[in-house]
């Protein structure tokens, strides 16, 4: 997958939705979850969004 492709708020929506399962998980405080999902929210490229979950497991999602 290109990192630089630009993302669309469906992509958005998921990247938020595996970092709520982290947050349920007990793997995000409620301060990482806000901060990644603020930075979900605002992400131009897949790149970023990638960067909001690489310390996350696979199998959360």
């Amino acid at each position: 997958m290109q990192r630089d492709l630009r993302v669309s708020d469906a992509e958005r929506q998921i990247a938020v939705r595996r970092l709520e399962r982290a947050l349920r998980d007990g793997r995000l405080t409620i301060v990482e979850f806000d901060e990644r999902a603020q930075a979900a929210y605002a992400a131009r490229t897949r790149g970023e969004l990638d960067d909001l979950t690489e310390d996350l497991p696979r199998d959360l999602w």
